[in-house]
């Protein structure tokens, strides 16, 4: 049997919770309530579209509740952990929303995680179900999804979003079927709703350490997340917000993202990918007024629209970049090229949001990733020794709130060094702070590398790799790119007497031992040894050095390289 998930949280203390309560931070209400409130105000307006379907507030929160009975009819009980790896269609919203009305926790994976994240999940979480996609990209989630099912000590239930539907799977469009009494299933939740300080969802973290930790967010403090963030981005009950970004992020889920915008009674546009041509298209057919990418989707943006026009954009008023800094070169672009606003969000979803306001000027907008969302954020910016940095000068980034949890899930280990005794949150972020309050972010101080917005872990990469027995010593460090900000490059010392592993070997190798794509490295240096700090540690800091020399003399191309 699972333990409560009450057994792996660490809670905020008492003194900083009755003040968040008192501030009206905290609500004392759940997120399934809240979104049943928002259907009760607009019931007819269109809550979600996605592809052909079209849901209005009424019918989203009636086939929602539907669910969450269903999945109780399974045998999940309130607490229960799921794990959710479904693409961007209609299923993701409906079954999050039947999750946070039954109290059953979604864990949000990606659609890009395989076979070591996702079992790795399903462990730490002590999941009694998946939802998952029948096939992706030309990837059998739903085969998947059984094998992991064989590791699982209790119940495993296969919930599959697809016309394929295998023998021991659950159609989940079946379940999202309305059920024949709305009220009924609405009174039946309200009753046993669960606590607003229980956890609500699971997030991710970066994976900077290994694999990813799991994020305990309850529904006070989530809910503020998405209610606080719409207001800053000035959502509203007539604002259309496109998805297009992964749903299971925190930055598409809440940053406003789909739940701040079902919340602020707006309308959501679920995408599959940001293409800029479907993209485009479906901001000029839906009327979307705010969107949410990362600095390299808005580059290909940028790119689409010099070279077509940005005519098809003419309703949006805001766009979001986050996930990873923005050029400032980039930032400067936008409003000539889009005739919109950009808002920079730099954050967490281990909480801390900065976001520049959308009445900055123009300069802060662009050279600027923001300020904290709300007035009791806190934020330090420490040296080595965690003395509190001057204005200007960079420092790491400590900081506490009240939408940001003072532990992971199950990590006390782990949890002794990314928070302080006194519950700092080392986010790992190296900053500084303009006179106007805002951040600037200068790199990190952990050895992550950013693709993209996916933050890949060097340790993990390591782990990997270090499984082929022609690896002598490896380390996987941060190769910048233009379109994603950074790539994963391997240098390799291989082992004695034995040739160098090709890169199109080692990506092989990562792959059938289930690693997502995006983690695997895209070049390779092959070296006799590997520079080394004075007390004998790897340098990673000189390897980074290195490959940006090796980019400037032409030995940066993608693929293998041996010095």
């Amino acid at each position: 049997m699972a333990a409560p998930t009450s057994e792996g949280t660490v809670p905020w203390p008492k003194a900083d919770a009755d003040r968040y309560t008192a501030a009206g931070y905290w609500a004392g209400r759940t997120l399934g309530d809240l979104l049943r409130e928002s259907a009760d105000r607009t019931p007819d307006e269109t809550a979600l579209v996605a592809g052909d379907l079209r849901l209005t507030y009424a019918e989203l929160a009636d086939r929602a509740d539907a669910l969450a009975l269903r999945l109780l009819g399974l045998g999940l009980a309130p607490g229960d952990r799921i794990v959710v790896q479904l693409s961007n269609g209609w299923e993701f919203t409906v079954l999050t929303w039947a999750c946070l009305r039954a109290g059953i926790v979604p864990v949000m994976a990606l659609p890009a995680h395989r076979g070591l994240e996702l079992a790795y999940l399903a462990a730490h979480a002590e999941a009694a179900a998946i939802a998952v996609p029948d096939r992706l990209r030309d990837f059998d989630h739903q085969t998947l999804a059984h094998e992991l099912g064989k590791e699982i000590p209790g119940p495993w239930h296969v919930l599959v979003a697809g016309d394929e539907i295998g023998a021991g799977s659950v159609d989940l469009r079946a379940l999202c079927a309305p059920g024949p009494d709305p009220a009924a299933d609405r009174a039946s939740l309200d009753a046993a709703a669960p606590d607003s300080r229980e956890v609500a969802v699971f997030l991710l973290s970066g994976g900077t350490t290994g694999l990813p930790k799991l994020i305990a967010r309850t529904h006070d403090d989530y809910a503020y997340n998405a209610r606080a963030s719409a207001e800053v981005s000035a959502l509203d009950q007539d604002s259309v917000y496109l998805v297009s970004l992964p749903a299971g992020h925190n930055f598409p889920l809440a940053c406003p993202g789909i739940l701040g915008t079902l919340l602020s009674g707006g309308r959501v546009v679920m995408l599959p990918s940001p293409d800029p041509v479907r993209a485009f298209a479906t901001i000029a057919d839906e009327g979307v007024t705010h969107t949410a990418v990362v600095p390299a989707v808005a580059g290909r943006w940028l790119e689409h629209a010099e070279q077509h026009g940005s005519d098809r954009l003419d309703t949006l008023r805001v766009l979001q970049v986050g996930g990873s800094r923005l050029a400032d070169e980039l930032a400067r672009r936008i409003r000539p090229v889009f005739d919109t606003t950009l808002q920079q969000v730099f954050g967490m979803a281990e909480g801390l949001l900065n976001y520049t306001r959308l009445d900055d000027p123009e300069e802060i907008i662009c050279t600027t990733q923001g300020r904290p969302m709300c007035p009791d954020d806190e934020v330090r910016l420490v040296d080595e020794l965690d003395h509190d940095v001057a204005d200007g000068e960079p420092g790491s980034l400590l900081t506490r709130g009240p939408y940001t949890p003072r532990g992971y899930y199950r990590a006390a280990e782990h949890n002794s060094r990314a928070f302080t005794a006194d519950g700092w949150y080392r986010s790992g972020d190296i900053c500084r702070r303009t006179p106007e309050g805002n951040l600037v972010v200068e790199g990190r101080d952990k050895d992550m590398i950013n693709r993209g917005g996916e933050k890949v872990s060097a340790e993990e990469i390591e782990n990997l790799v270090y499984e082929l027995t022609d690896v002598g010593q490896v380390a996987a460090v941060a190769m910048p790119d233009a379109n994603l900000g950074e790539r994963v490059c391997l240098y390799v010392v291989p082992a004695p007497g034995r040739p160098a592993p090709t890169l199109d070997r080692i990506r092989a190798a990562m792959e059938a031992a289930g690693a997502a794509r995006f983690k695997l490295p895209e070049h390779l240096v092959v070296v006799e040894e590997l520079a080394s700090t004075k007390v004998g540690k790897i340098d990673k800091k000189a390897l980074r050095a290195d490959i940006v020399a090796r980019m400037g003399s032409g030995d940066g191309r993608t693929g293998s390289v041996t010095s």
